[in-house]
């Protein structure tokens, strides 16, 4: 019995080896501590507050929110092994409560015989419903979970507030040109964990294409590195597996346009193509646009925000631009795409160019400002209906004058609150 357990034992230790031999470069050449992290100087950095928190054993539950392979997962398994806790990693993609209950069950075990701590880390958190993060909420509160959370979505919008107010949230940045060639030149020289045993060569052309195409995601430069390495010809002259620019762009082939219409680039894109309109500016507007077309983007996603555009922005600088905005909705609703991209266009140039006035805009922001702050005034009896005797009687309707019986259909009757009579909500632009 004890030879079939030590058997077993050396099976799966061989079958782990094998496992993570065979894994993306991007898993095995993964940081394994706050000295090999490469990036985030301003997250976990040297005396930053979180790595601080991290040594002490005290960083708590945290979100952490960045992009895709700025090491967010990799930073929440190095939080676990400094603080020697058990970690259960699940994506919210794939688990629902049931898993949860499970992580519960075994960290309830863990404190009671071991008095190990338990850290749950949810890959892309903002996936999860309400219910799902309300399920953990209790376990995080009481501490029996320390729960660490990653996503691409800003968090204020994704996560619920009650769990949010239980975890500091720590934005982590896509990581620089230094930090990929950083993490490349690793790769290339480790014999064990990296491709240092294909005795490989970058030129630099390959490298500044690779540096340049992986937009800061070390899991694109790591995983595309290998296949360029794996796919190269061994030179007989120099034993070298030489990459060159061409094998690297053909690597590279079928990368995306870096646009998440789900994610945050979604907010990210959008967001400069309504500032590209408020600018004036023809020419990053359709740059904006192309980049959300050729991404995916919901073309009625955008034809909305222009409607928006035409009466936040443009407003009374052209009324004519709110109906034609929501005629370029209504076209591309009726022909769709890719016909649609030249209703798009069309209107988005004509937003751009076309005089701006917010006057309305802020009129309303105004007034709504003065409202929920509690300036709520009755109705001046003027301005009521008088529909019984009753109100007759009280005063209702009593010095209303009709505008339209007075020259240019205006009157000195005050129609604001007697609190509010000198306010200006609507001032005029232009």
């Amino acid at each position: 019995m004890k030879n079939n357990a030590q058997q077993e034992e050396l099976f799966d230790i061989s079958l782990k080896k094998n496992m993570t031999m065979s894994a993306p470069l991007s898993a095995r050449m993964r940081p394994r501590t706050l000295e090999e992290f490469v990036g985030q100087k301003k997250t976990v950095g040297k005396n930053t507050v979180l790595r601080r928190l991290i040594e002490s054993d005290n960083s708590g539950s945290l979100i952490l929110w960045g992009p895709p392979g700025c090491g967010k997962t990799t930073l929440a398994r190095i939080i676990a092994k400094e603080s020697k806790a058990k970690f259960y990693p699940i994506s919210a993609v794939a688990s629902g409560v049931a898993d949860l209950r499970k992580v519960v069950a075994s960290a309830r075990e863990n404190k009671a015989m071991y008095a190990q701590k338990s850290i749950l880390f949810i890959d892309e958190i903002h996936r999860f419903n309400k219910a799902q993060q309300d399920a953990i909420l209790p376990f995080v509160e009481s501490g029996l979970i320390t729960l660490i959370g990653a996503t691409t979505e800003n968090p204020s919008f994704e996560v619920n507030n009650a769990l949010l107010s239980r975890c500091r949230v720590y934005v982590m940045e896509s990581l620089n040109d230094d930090d990929i060639k950083n993490i490349i030149q690793k790769a290339l020289n480790d014999n064990e964990r990296g491709m240092g045993q294909y005795n490989p060569e970058l030129t630099n052309e390959a490298m500044e294409l690779l540096i340049k195409q992986s937009r800061g995601d070390a899991r694109v430069a790591l995983n595309t590195l290998e296949y360029a390495i794996l796919s190269s010809v061994l030179d007989s002259e120099t034993n070298k597996r030489i990459v060159t620019v061409e094998s690297m762009e053909e690597a590279l082939c079928f990368r995306s346009v870096g646009y998440d219409k789900s994610g945050d680039n979604h907010y990210d894109t959008i967001s400069a193509f309504i500032k590209s309109m408020r600018n004036s500016d023809p020419n990053a507007t359709v740059y904006w646009l192309a980049r959300m077309i050729e991404g995916g983007e919901d073309p009625l996603f955008i034809a909305r925000r222009m409607i928006i555009f035409a009466s936040e922005d443009v407003g009374l600088g052209d009324p004519h631009a709110l109906p034609l905005a929501v005629s370029a909705f209504q076209g591309v609703h009726s022909i769709g795409m890719p016909e649609g991209r030249i209703l798009l266009s069309e209107v988005a140039c004509y937003l751009a160019l076309a005089p701006k006035n917010n006057s309305s805009y802020m009129a309303i922001n105004s007034a709504l400002e003065d409202v929920r702050n509690g300036k709520i005034y009755p109705v001046p009896k003027h301005l009521r209906n008088a529909v019984t005797d009753l109100m007759k009687n009280e005063g209702y309707g009593q010095g209303y004058k009709y505008a339209h019986d007075y020259e240019n259909h205006k009157t000195d009757m005050v129609c604001l609150p007697e609190e509010l009579k000198d306010k200006k909500y609507f001032i005029a632009q232009g």
